[in-house]
Formats: structure tokens, sequence, C-alpha cells
């Protein structure tokens, strides 16, 4: 397994990627917030702004086999409030691991992974929204060290935030 910054060819794997993500937890939980589809353009989108976002990528071969982006814009979900004070918070929004290779450590090897470009940014702590619902990844970032901050619904969707400070 190799890791990279995505670049704007890897787009469209990067979005059929999350939306493979999407429909499982879809079948798996039902319908919620996390069941949007992701699109090519958004995705691109978050690749047009180096300066403050970076997307990853782990492959398996030529395969991505998952993402994330960490981002120096606060999400509009996020209250700063419930986190610590630090000079640089980074942001980790739109993780997703493919389907077929969840439960194999693939995730928490692309968060160590994200944690090494954080440091390097440089960035203070990282910061994140997981659903507060079955669907939420909130129990696996914690076992990667993230340490929950607060609970806040936010537009109907109870919420979950996270933070490791580096």
């Amino acid at each position: 397994m190799t890791f990279s910054i995505a670049t704007d060819a890897d787009a469209g794997a990067i979005a059929a990627l999350r939306t493979a993500a999407a429909e499982h937890l879809t079948r798996r939980y039902g319908q919620g917030h996390w069941s949007s589809p992701s699109t090519e353009r958004g995705v691109l989108r978050d690749l047009s702004r180096p300066k403050f976002s970076r997307t990853l990528v782990a492959r398996d071969g030529p395969a991505i086999i998952a993402t994330l982006c960490l981002q120096t814009k606060k999400p509009w979900a996020i209250d700063v409030a419930y986190f610590t004070s630090v000079k640089k918070a980074l942001y980790l929004i739109n993780m997703a691991v493919h389907p077929d290779r969840q439960g194999e450590g693939v995730g928490r090897l692309i968060l160590k992974e994200a944690e090494s470009q954080a440091r390097a940014w440089p960035g203070d702590a990282i910061r994140l929204d997981a659903w507060d619902a079955g669907a939420g990844a909130g129990p696996f970032y914690a076992k990667c060290g993230f340490r929950e901050t607060g609970r806040v619904v936010y537009r109907k969707a109870p919420l979950k935030y996270y933070e490791l400070v580096l």
C-alpha cells in the first residue's frame, strides 16, 4: 500500500470510492446524512485548492482503496468552542475506505499518513465531526487516538466532535 496526494486524474476514482462507502452505510444503517453520493466535480473542487486542502489517497497497486481530505478551512458544522486552543488546526473531512477493504487496517494507516502530513503542513491538531449514529465512525476515531470533545445537534443531525492534538 502506498500513500500520495491526489491529483485531478484521481477525481473520478475518489468520487466512486466515496459513493461506494455511502451506499454501503445506507444498506447497513438505512437512509441518513451519510447517504449522499460524491461527484467528480466536488472532488475536483477540493483538489483545486492545494494551499487550503490536501486530499490523500491510499493505493493498492493502481486502485484507490481509501481517501480523506485535510483542510485549513473550518467546516460549517464544527464549533471551535469544543476544541483545544491551538495555533493552527486542520480539519479532516470526506474519509472513506472501500467497503471491500474495511476491517483490514487501511483506515488506521491513512489516518497515520494524515497525521504525518498535518505535522509537515504544519498543523497543531486534527479536528473532525462524526455522525452520532450507527453509521458514525466515532469509535473508530477513538481507537486511532482521537479524543471526543463534544456532542452537538447540527441541522437535526447528531454529531460528535473529535480531536487529535499533534
